[in-house]
Formats: C-alpha cells, sequence, structure tokens
C-alpha cells in the first residue's frame, strides 16, 4: 500500500526529470550554434551601448582580465541558447503543467506556448529597442572631460542580459493572470478591486530590476499597467465560470487525463 501512495508522485518527479533534460538539451543545442556566431551576437547586444557611447565621442570597451573576453563570448552564446531554446522551455513547462488541468481547458496548450514566446520577445524587444538607448544615454551624461566611460564587457553583459530576462519575463503577466483566472485563483472583481495595490507593486518591482533612474523604472512599469489591464480582459474572456453554469457543471474530475509522453 506504501509503495502505491508513493507512485503517482514517482511517477510525477520522473516526468519532471524528463522535461528537464530536455529542455536542457534544447539550450545545449542552441548554445553550440549560437557559439559560432559569438563576435556577431555580442555585437548586436552591445549595438544600443555603442551607440550611445558614440555620441559622446568614445566608443571603446575593455576587458580587464586576460580570460574575460573569452568567458564572456561563452556567456554570451548560453544566453542566446537560452533564447533560442524558449519555445522548447515553454512548451516543456505548460505541458508539465497540463495533466492538472480540464480536457477543455488544454486545447488552449498550444496559443498558450505561442503566446508566451510572443510576450516574452516583445518584452525583451522593448527593453532592448525602448529603454536601452534612453538608459544608457542617462548614465553616460555624467561623463565629463575629465571623467570617461569605459564600461567592460563581463559588466555589460551582466547588466543587459539580467535587462533583457527582466522585461521577457514581466511582460508574461497577461499569460500568468489569465491562467490564474482560468484556475479559479483570481477573478475579475479582484483584479479590479486590487488595482491600486498592483500599480504600487510595478514601480516597486521596477525600482528593483531597472537601474536606479526614474526614467527608467517609469518605461517598465507603464507598459505593465498596459499589461495588467490586458490581464483583466483576458480573465473576463477566459476566466472560469462562476459554480453552476454548464460550462463549469459539465467538466468532472473524470475529465482529466492522465499525462502521455510526448
Amino acid at each position: 500500500m506504501e509503495s502505491d501512495a508513493k507512485s503517482p508522485f514517482t511517477e510525477h518527479l520522473g516526468e519532471l526529470r524528463d522535461r528537464l533534460v530536455r529542455s536542457f538539451i534544447a539550450v545545449g543545442v542552441g548554445f553550440a550554434i549560437a557559439y559560432a556566431f559569438k563576435e556577431k551576437l555580442f555585437q548586436i547586444l552591445t549595438s544600443p551601448l555603442v551607440t550611445a557611447m558614440e555620441a559622446n565621442g568614445n566608443a571603446k570597451m575593455i576587458f580587464t582580465g586576460l580570460p574575460e573576453a573569452f568567458f564572456t563570448y561563452l556567456k554570451v552564446s548560453l544566453l542566446a541558447g537560452i533564447i533560442l531554446a524558449t519555445p522548447v522551455l515553454f512548451y516543456q513547462f505548460w505541458m508539465f503543467i497540463a495533466p492538472g488541468l480540464y480536457r477543455t481547458e488544454k486545447k488552449y496548450m498550444l496559443p498558450v506556448v505561442i503566446l508566451s514566446l510572443f510576450f516574452f520577445v516583445l518584452g525583451s524587444s522593448f527593453g532592448y529597442f525602448i529603454v536601452f538607448p534612453y538608459g544608457f544615454q542617462f548614465f553616460l551624461g555624467f561623463a565629463t572631460d575629465t571623467i570617461q566611460a569605459m564600461p567592460s564587457m563581463k559588466e555589460y553583459l551582466s547588466f543587459a542580459s539580467k535587462m533583457l530576462l527582466a522585461f521577457g519575463f514581466v511582460f508574461e503577466l497577461p499569460l500568468v493572470l489569465t491562467f490564474m483566472a482560468r484556475m479559479g485563483l483570481v477573478t475579475v472583481p479582484f483584479l479590479k478591486k486590487n488595482r491600486k495595490y498592483a500599480l504600487l507593486l510595478f514601480f516597486v518591482g521596477a525600482a528593483l530590476i531597472t537601474p536606479p533612474d526614474v526614467i527608467t523604472q517609469i518605461m517598465m512599469a507603464l507598459p505593465l499597467m498596459v499589461l495588467y489591464e490586458i490581464s483583466i480582459i483576458g480573465a473576463r474572456i477566459f476566466g472560469r465560470k462562476p459554480i453552476g453554469t454548464p460550462d463549469e457543471t459539465d467538466e468532472t474530475d473524470e475529465e482529466k487525463q492522465t499525462p502521455t509522453d510526448d
């Protein structure tokens, strides 16, 4: 009896292991592909900074340790590999939680994976094309005739990667809240009622994630406000219906399917 009770948990861990292995393989393949273009990728990544530095008469970056450039290229390749693997990563994540969904909810899995990728790319692109130019121009504005900005490769990569990933993940807000509404964890009235608290959290979160300047913080908080309103619309359309409606009463626990290998 004890072994039977443990078997569902063991199977759950086994599925988690398999999906993690597939995710690591996808990242590894993406890393191998990206490493062949590491110099070009780093040039693209540093383009907003180089453009801002050219306006200030200095467009050179440095590395302060002998192996720094090599390891920076490795990290750039890993970051690009993760980005290339994001369709697989999102797919594995959503399929892992799929067994806990109703049959009628599982038909949304493919659109959710596609939308997850779309919002992630949208957020990273917003950070790269909109936030980076203004943010870098602000920081370089502190340079004087006697003080010159000389950013290192390692420092820039650490800063840029954190910012791009942060913007990518925060733009997943509509999907997360819509999914929570579908699971019955939040409702449209709840989201509307707590709009002011969400606004406060957005500005606090933006202050923690972004550099310590007001412009960059606002540039992250404002899109979050828009995404929150989109989340309310998504929750209204796809949220769980009140108990007693045909859509909800027809769904029973027997409709849940056991996980299948893919």
